[in-house]
């Protein structure tokens, strides 16, 4: 019999192409499986750091939490509500220490402030907190990060062996970023704090620029003093502390580029106060366009109570340069050396007056400038005074950067403004550049990128026998219309060289050269 023949032919199964068959045999390969792993170690240990990575510790009579988390730079943040926060770069790599001042033990607190035996043996007490605290710390992290990345990798993978290599990696990596934080420990970090909030009105809280310098080594006592001067600012909250009056520091408000913005004078008088400024150095720029219904913006700088000294920025006409010095305790640096305060100051008004786009010169501030120009002229004019005064000088003020770096070992110290933006270096000669951003915020013209322009000024610390500079704080308040401070404190580097600007035969006792200018009275 024959059989039945099929009506028609069975489909045969298509042949996958080369690629898919390759990209299939990839991601069952090895290497998939391991970077699956990786990816759920990292998530796993990152949740549970999340979760329970933290510790509370007390600190003193402070309840603190401390906390680790991910970042790519590594710091200490010191959050204290509702005064605000002071971060330290302590170390490198990828975690962070969150330490958040809870609560504080009022009567704690006020026995401190009451009893200076119980202030002395705070800085012990605030090391053994501390390192106690650390310790917990880092068990907890190592512990909270392997748990949360095996119950993850068990929750995917459903399989011991892939969780255990999930809880295994997480730990491996916890090891190896607390070792990088160990190998680059700062221990002097808390000499330069960056302060936010309102702890930007109380620089003091870790001592004078004179104790960060001299005490630096001494990491527990400035622990301990800054554990009771936030008990202090918890205690009496009316008034917030501010650098010690003892110290043996000049302190030099720098500010530059006011731009006709009124309320650089509230900014400039309260810095005042809250600093015990005793000199005020104006890098130009008071006014927009040296007009003479601008020279009344002046009037205020005879009541800020200490020495002003200007010199006239691009903007000023010769106008704004006599309206300022018609007010009371002001001079106009003129080219010629001037003592006050102690201090030989020399400097000179921006040789240029270009107050509007159709008198400005497009090659100012990009590198195009000639010997002939006249603002390397008067930098040069100016080195060559310098050099040959005796005594020699201490600080220079000019108000374009260009000007000041013709100045390069023939000052320890040149200050300028122009560009409306801080900055600062140690020239290859030895002196140090220092240019101030605008106090003004940059007037009217702050408002015209997309955000405003911060207002900046500085707070410099120059000791009274050496007349070197020793530290300085940048203070930086959020533009028009926004309502952030900052302060962040700076050492100046040890390897400045000691003799810049000090010529040989340039005795500190050597009488003044004639016609050098008297005081401001």
């Amino acid at each position: 019999m024959i059989s039945e023949q099929p009506t028609s032919e069975q489909p045969r199964p298509v042949p996958r192409s080369r690629p898919l068959r390759w990209a299939g045999a990839v991601l069952r390969s090895r290497a998939a499986r391991w970077a699956g792993v990786v990816l759920v170690a990292l998530a796993g240990g990152w949740l549970g750091l999340a979760v329970a990575g933290h510790v509370d510790a007390p600190v003193g009579p402070a309840e603190t939490r401390m906390a680790v988390a991910w970042n790519d730079h590594g710091d200490v943040d010191v959050r204290i509500p509702p005064l605000g926060s002071i971060e330290l770069d302590t170390h490198d790599g990828p975690l962070a220490v969150d330490v958040d001042v809870q609560r504080l033990d009022a009567d704690a607190a006020r026995a401190i402030v009451d009893d200076p035996t119980k202030l002395d043996a705070l800085p012990e007490q605030a090391t053994a907190d501390v390192r106690s605290a650390l310790l917990r710390l880092v068990a907890v992290t190592c512990a909270a990060a392997t748990v949360g990345a095996g119950l993850l990798g068990l929750l995917v993978y459903r399989r011991r062996r892939r969780a255990l290599a999930c809880a295994g990696l997480a730990l491996v990596v916890m090891a190896g970023s607390l070792g990088t934080a160990a190998l680059t420990l700062r221990s002097d970090a808390i000499r330069e704090p960056k302060y936010s909030g309102l702890l930007a009105s109380a620089p003091g809280v870790v001592g004078s620029a004179e104790d960060i310098v001299g005490d630096f080594g001494r990491y527990s006592q400035q622990l301990g003093k800054l554990v009771g001067n936030v008990s202090k600012l918890y205690a009496t909250t009316s008034t917030l502390p501010v650098l010690s009056d003892d110290s043996d520091d000049l302190r030099i408000l720098v500010v530059s580029d006011i731009h006709l913005n009124p309320s650089a004078w509230n900014v400039i008088r309260s810095t005042v106060e809250q600093f015990s400024v005793d000199l005020i150095i104006d890098a130009g720029d008071l006014s927009d366009h040296g007009s003479k219904l601008e020279n009344a913006f002046a009037r205020p700088i005879g009541n800020l109570g200490v020495p002003y000294i200007f010199v006239k920025g691009n903007h000023d006409s010769e106008t704004t340069a006599a309206a300022v010095e018609r007010q009371h305790n002001t001079k106009v640096l003129t080219g010629e050396p001037f003592e006050v305060a102690g201090l030989r100051l020399l400097g000179a008004g921006d040789p240029r007056f270009t107050p509007d786009k159709e008198t400005r010169d497009d090659s100012v501030g990009k590198g195009e400038l000639t010997a002939e120009d006249p603002v390397v002229a008067l930098g040069d004019q100016l080195a060559a005074t310098a050099r040959a005064a005796v005594p020699p000088i201490d600080i220079a003020v000019v108000h374009d950067p260009e000007t000041a770096r013709r100045l390069d070992g023939a000052v320890p110290l040149v200050i300028a403004g122009h560009v409306h933006k801080r900055s600062t270096e140690v020239m290859e000669q030895g002196t140090r550049l220092f240019v101030e951003g605008s106090t003004g915020g940059a007037g009217l013209r702050g408002l015209e990128g997309e955000e405003p322009t911060p207002i900046e000024l500085s707070v410099l610390y120059v000791d009274e026998e050496t007349r070197r500079l020793t530290a300085w704080d940048d203070i930086s308040l959020g533009g028009l219309g926004l309502a952030s401070a900052t302060v962040e404190r700076h050492v100046a580097e040890e390897a400045q060289p000691a003799d810049a600007g000090r010529g040989s035969g340039a005795g500190r006792g050597s009488p003044a050269p004639a016609g050098s200018a008297e005081p401001p009275r």
